[in-house]
Parts: C-alpha cells; structure tokens; sequence
C-alpha cells in the first residue's frame, strides 16, 4: 500500500467517523465505519467513540480476513467485508444505532414506501433483516444479502447500515434512513401512512433514471 495514499484515506475515514457522530447518527461506541482500500478494508476499531478515535486507531483488514496482532478492528467487520465481496461498486459502509433506525427497526419490518425518498435506497422499501447477535457471520450474511438490491437496510431489534460509492454518499444515505424513519414514526402518530402504488413507484424509478440518484451502488 502507498504510505501517502494511506495516511489520507485513514484521515477521511476518521472525520467521517466524527461527522457521523456530530449528525448524531451514533453516541458512545455504538456504530462502526469502513472504507475499501487496496485489496482490503480500513475500519474504525472496537469500542471506538468520536473523541477517541484516530488515523493509528484504524485497522487495516486484508484479503486474508487478517490484521495486525494487537489490534481489534469492530466486532462487525464481518459484516463489513461480506458487503464488499457482495458489491464491487461500493466503496465505504457506515452502520449506526441511530434513535429513529433503532425504533423502527425494533418493529422487525421494512420501513415502508410510505415517502418518495424512500426509493432513495434503491427499491419501494428498505429491508429489516431478522436479528442475529451483533458480530454474527448469520448477521453479517443476512445484511450483505440485502444489500445486494438496496443500498441501506434496517436490522432487527439493533440498528441499520448503508453503503456507497464513497465515504461521504454512505454518511449521506445513513443520515437519509435516519430522516426517512422519523418521519414514518412521526406520521404514525396519526395511524398508518398511505403507501405509494406500484404504478407511482415505476413512475419514480422512471423519472430518477440513469443518474445515479435514489439508486443503489
């Protein structure tokens, strides 16, 4: 790996890590970034917090599933990893416990096409996978699988993850889920929302097009 190359990608993956915290996306140590680099992912270590994290703190996992002795990278970096091997395209992963993610998400159901932006993700939902313990490969497995046709999904009874084509677009989508659930558990206040028709999500998806947004990586 080229040293310059990877002194700055391990200093934009720490502000990322701060920006997630300063949007409120995670508090104490409770979410985990990651960026691709070389033929392998650089990731915030456990128990990482926005105070104390830092460029030496990231661990560098190799191909070979593999770090440095003495390091501890996130207890999910299977999931992590499994989403990379699963999307060529995408380039970083932000999981968080945000509050309105974690509410919705303790339903064990999509968050439902209840809003346009909702097809922000990639489809007319966003996928809540079953639980399994966090650091699981079953967790792991279930999140890269759904993944794979959206570009964030909900986790039962825990939390949500996004992916993107880069550092900044995942903190994006991250922090579009976490709006995207306040507001459905905002209008529930007032019962059920209506949900698009399938008719009016073709005519979304349409009207998005090629340019890449609302679309997953």
């Amino acid at each position: 790996m080229e040293a310059g190359s990877e002194a700055a990608a391990r200093k934009a993956l720490v502000e990322a890590y701060r920006e997630v915290v300063d949007l409120g996306l995670t508090e104490l140590s409770s979410g985990n970034l990651s960026a691709r680099f070389g033929e392998g992912v650089l990731i915030s270590p456990t128990g990482a917090s926005g105070d104390s994290i830092s460029e030496d703190s990231l661990v560098y996992i190799g191909p070979d599933d593999c770090w440095d002795p003495g390091q501890k990278p996130s207890s999910e970096w299977q999931l992590h990893v499994r989403i990379y091997r699963g999307s060529a395209a995408t380039q970083a992963v932000v999981h968080t416990h945000s509050d309105y993610c974690v509410a919705v998400a303790c339903h064990c159901k999509p968050l439902p096409g209840f809003h346009y932006m909702v097809g922000a993700f990639g489809g007319d939902d966003v996928p809540c996978v079953p639980y399994a313990t966090f650091g699981s490969e079953a967790l792991a497995r279930d999140v890269a699988e759904a993944l794979k046709t959206r570009s964030a999904c909900l986790m039962s009874n825990h939390g949500a993850t996004a992916r993107g084509r880069s550092l900044s677009a995942a903190v994006k989508l991250a922090h579009r889920l976490e709006v995207s659930c306040r507001h459905y558990v905002l209008a529930r206040a007032l019962g059920e929302p209506r949900h698009l028709t399938s008719e009016e999500w073709v005519d979304y998806h349409q009207r998005v097009g090629n340019t890449g947004y609302g679309h997953p990586v």
